[in-house]
Order: C-alpha cells, then sequence, then structure tokens
C-alpha cells in the first residue's frame, strides 16, 4: 500500500458514520429515460445500484511494514483517527502524541502504550523532537492547523490534516508548495469523498444514469442543537479566531459538490447572516447560565441542562470520569462554555447561508446551510437531461 493510500484509509474511520447506500436504494438503468419512463424496481441489469464499486467495501490495509504515526490534537478527531491503529495493529502504530488537555493526552497514551518521553504538552515540543513517525496527524483546532503543517512537512512528516486546511488561501497554498519542494503528501480530511452514499451519488453520475448532469441542490441541515453546541457555545464559535462557517463546518459540501460535478467552478455568490443567537433575543429574564434558573429552561429547545445532562449529546467535550452521574455534568454546565445561555455567547457564525454556483459547461448549483433542523442529514438533488436523483 503505498502511502497516500493508507491516509486515505484512515480517513476512511471517519467518514464510517454517513449515510449507507441503501438510501438510494433501486436499480439505475442507462436504458432506461428516467424523465419519461416510469421506474421499474424489477430490472436487473449492471445499472444495479448493488453492482456499484463503493471502492471502501472489505478495504483492509495492504503495507509491507508497520507505519508509525503521531497524534498532534487528541480530541475527538485525534481519537477516531487513532483507532485506525486498534483496528490494524500490525499496519499502523501510534508512537507519539501532543495535546494541552492532559487527560486526553492521557487517554491516547494509555490506550496506546506510548513512554513518557513521547507525550508532549504541546505540539511545539513534539516538533522539537524532530522526526519521530512516518505520519502525522493534525487535528487540532482551525487557527493552528499551518504552522504545524509547515514545521511537519520540513521535518519530513507525511501529513493526515483535519479540515479546513488552513484559514487563509494564502496558507492553503503554501502548505500545497511546501509538500511539494519536499516531496511529502497532505492528506486534507474530506472524509465524505469516502462515504459510501457519495461514493455511489459520484458513481450513478459518472455511469450517465440521468444522462448530463445540468444542475444540483444540496443542502446541509446542521441540526438546532449541534449549531448551538458547536457553533454558538463550542469551538467554532467565533470566525476570527477559527474560521468562517462556510470553512468550519460546510467546507465538506463544497468540497463533494466540485468532487461530484468534476468541472472547475467560474463563480460563485453567497450570503449567511445570524438571526437567533443574540443577545436581543434573549427571554426576559434569562440569566448568562442555564443552571442559574431561567425561568424559560425547562421549555428552552436549547437548554444546556436538556441537552447535556438529559439527553447525554456531545459529552466528549466534558472528559468525564468512568462511573459519572448527573451532577457531574450540571458540574460542567456550572463552569465550561457550554453551559452559557445561547443568547449570551460571543458567538458571530451565521446560522443560515446561501451559496449560487456557476461552474464550467454551465452547470449549475446551490447550496443551504440551515441551522434550525430537528436533523441533521444532508439533502441532495441532482438534475439530469434523462433523469433525476433525490438523495
Amino acid at each position: 500500500m503505498k502511502r497516500r493510500d493508507f491516509l486515505k484509509g484512515i480517513g476512511l474511520i471517519a467518514a464510517g458514520a454517513a449515510v449507507a447506500p441503501k438510501a438510494l436504494a433501486g436499480t439505475f438503468s442507462p436504458k432506461q429515460n428516467a424523465l419519461t419512463e416510469p421506474f421499474n424496481p424489477e430490472l436487473k441489469e449492471p445499472g444495479d445500484l448493488n453492482s456499484l464499486d463503493l471502492g471502501i467495501r472489505g478495504l483492509k490495509p495492504n503495507v509491507n511494514r508497520q507505519i508509525t504515526m503521531v497524534i498532534v490534537g487528541a480530541g475527538n478527531r485525534g481519537r477516531v483517527y487513532a483507532r485506525y491503529a486498534e483496528l490494524y495493529p500490525d499496519a499502523v502504530k501510534v508512537v507519539g502524541v501532543s495535546d494541552t488537555n492532559p487527560v486526553r493526552k492521557a487517554n491516547v497514551a494509555d490506550k496506546h502504550s506510548i513512554p513518557e518521553d513521547r507525550q508532549f504538552s504541546d505540539y511545539r515540543e513534539l516538533l522539537a523532537a524532530g522526526k519521530i513517525a512516518d505520519a502525522m496527524v493534525i487535528s487540532l483546532p482551525d487557527d493552528l492547523h499551518y504552522e504545524p503543517c509547515m514545521k511537519a512537512l520540513e521535518l519530513g512528516y507525511d501529513v493526515l490534516l483535519e479540515k479546513p486546511c488552513a484559514q487563509t488561501e494564502k496558507q492553503c497554498r503554501d502548505i500545497l508548495a511546501q509538500a511539494h519542494r519536499y516531496n511529502k503528501i497532505v492528506a486534507v480530511c474530506h472524509v465524505l469523498r469516502y462515504a459510501p452514499y457519495f461514493i455511489a451519488l459520484r458513481e450513478i453520475i459518472k455511469r450517465g444514469y440521468i444522462g448530463t448532469p445540468v444542475s444540483f441542490q444540496h443542502m446541509e441541515p446542521i441540526q438546532y442543537a449541534h449549531m448551538a453546541h458547536s457553533y454558538v457555545r463550542g469551538n467554532w464559535r467565533s470566525s476570527k479566531k477559527t474560521t468562517p462557517i462556510i470553512l468550519a463546518k460546510s467546507c465538506h459540501d463544497l468540497d463533494l459538490l466540485r468532487w461530484m460535478i468534476d468541472k472547475p467552478c467560474k463563480t460563485i455568490a453567497a450570503d449567511g447572516s445570524l438571526h437567533l443567537f443574540k443577545s436581543d433575543n434573549a427571554p426576559e429574564g434569562a440569566p448568562k447560565r442555564c443552571t442559574d434558573g431561567c425561568p424559560v429552561e425547562a421549555k428552552c429547545p436549547y437548554s444546556a441542562i436538556d441537552i447535556y445532562a438529559n439527553k447525554r449529546r456531545h459529552l466528549h467535550v466534558f472528559d468525564l470520569p468512568k462511573g459519572y452521574t448527573r451532577e457531574d455534568i450540571i458540574e460542567k454546565l456550572r463552569t465550561s462554555e457550554y453551559g452559557r445561555c445561547v443568547y449570551y455567547c460571543d458567538n458571530d457564525q451565521p446560522d443560515h447561508y446561501v451559496a449560487a454556483m456557476l461552474f464550467e459547461d454551465d452547470v449549475t448549483a446551490s447550496f443551504s446551510m440551515e441551522a434550525f433542523t430537528p436533523k441533521g442529514r444532508r439533502r441532495t438533488r441532482i438534475m439530469g437531461t434523462t433523469g433525476m436523483i433525490d438523495g
């Protein structure tokens, strides 16, 4: 297995939760005109969806030696990629970790038997140790992608870099140039390219089952509680400190559109705004924290007590001890940013956003990012000259 294929394989771990191909269940026949002929589920031709080569079924590493890697940022993403070493210990071994959070660092170190001299409290300390592995996984906050990636390439690492690649176009181009300069790989974690659902969509287009695709409509419903957790209270609430939400959340979707259309984008127009999550909309008498006796907490859809303590969502951010109790969660809400009222946070990310794009050969695409949805399942509609996909 080439290093590039290995890094792709790690990305599959993060794509595992994507919609399965059965979401497009049925058959697509190149002999049918899907616009004029009724859909026939009994057709068993080469267009059968089950015949599509989704590229990842049964994929296992095929390496001639064990590849070593270090994890820079031991949060949720870093632990996901480190899990690859647990699944395929003969193929990859985690030999180093850095994180400013001692609990998260220790979790990865204990699970992978990393010696103390390869446990670092800051990515700069790890980089100062020189090249101690074949590959580096960079899963730090958005504003900390550029510097460690540039230095890692200089040291001779191949890099698996969490999305978004960097905060500016110049930084992205610098990283590309650095990879070329040192002949190293930078694999950016646009993991949805490896999800069976999106692989199936692209394969249907490539096989011509809907004729020539001319128009794409794609929506990312963030889901209301996820929006509040990540982009109002959480790490990505500030576009200035991290990246704008179109990069922090929706670069997956823009990447998918470019990947499926497979042509350059010529023009783009976009706009979005923050409508709800600001102090002007706070309920009368609402305190700064949900734990401080809010008069509407019991009915508020954004109640931190309900989201975290009652429904037990997104608890990975709290580093709770084994056997934790509800009171342990409440205590975290009293002291962390996740217990704040959504109307009194230092957030500026839009809660709705739209973009219109024109690609080469007059292919059009529209994208919509929506916070106020009950579920977070992406929706895609593709119109072709002889058929349409609605997934």
